[in-house]
């Protein structure tokens, strides 16, 4: 039996759908629709409104066959729907309990680089970005362009708290950002 290389799980086989629609079609029904035929299943899904275009992103999974029909079915799905699709093998996202859940909430006046700058901070410090969501809009009161952003962080345990906190503080205040960082409640 030396070599033999045993076959997968269901629940081990998993792709990335990534789909972009132009607005208002709806690209989530015709993608689910196409998984459960595939036999397959959502595990996890995102939609987003981008510019004029609908996004969403879908973590499938399913028996290798199924998986194997789906990746076939993409070129159709994307001639039917007019979808852009891109399919990618993947696997099922390691449980992290050596992180620390945290949401952190940005609000500033617009400048180019500020999503940048508060990526770079949470990476020189190896901090996972788990989720981010940001955009501009203009503010009622004022009308100046501002910049918001929703990010969920991963902090490993060894991290002391007060002290990045403290230096997190302290950059957001350096760039003019108004923020909080704070435990992610389930």
């Amino acid at each position: 039996m030396r070599g033999l290389v045993a076959r997968p799980n269901a629940s081990e086989n998993f792709v990335l759908l990534l789909a972009a629609v132009p607005q208002p079609t709806a690209a989530l029904l015709p993608l689910t629709k196409r998984v459960n035929e595939c036999g397959c299943r959502v595990v996890e899904a995102r939609v987003s409104c981008l510019g004029q275009e609908v996004v969403v992103s879908l973590l499938v999974s399913g028996p290798w066959d199924a998986i194997a029909k789906l990746e076939s079915a993409v070129a159709r799905l994307e001639r039917e729907e007019d979808l852009k699709v891109a399919i990618r093998r993947t696997g099922a996202r390691e449980p992290q309990a050596n992180l620390m859940p945290y949401v952190v909430e940005v609000v500033a006046a617009d400048r180019p680089g500020a999503l940048f700058q508060l990526t770079e901070f949470f990476a020189s410090r190896g901090i996972a970005i788990e989720q981010l969501s940001s955009s501009r809009y203009r503010a009622m009161q004022t009308g100046a362009d501002m910049f918001s952003a929703q990010i969920t962080i991963g902090i490993p345990a060894k991290t002391h708290i007060a002290s990045l906190r403290d230096d997190f503080l302290e950059f957001c205040d350096a760039q003019n950002l108004d923020a909080i960082m704070d435990p992610m409640k389930y």
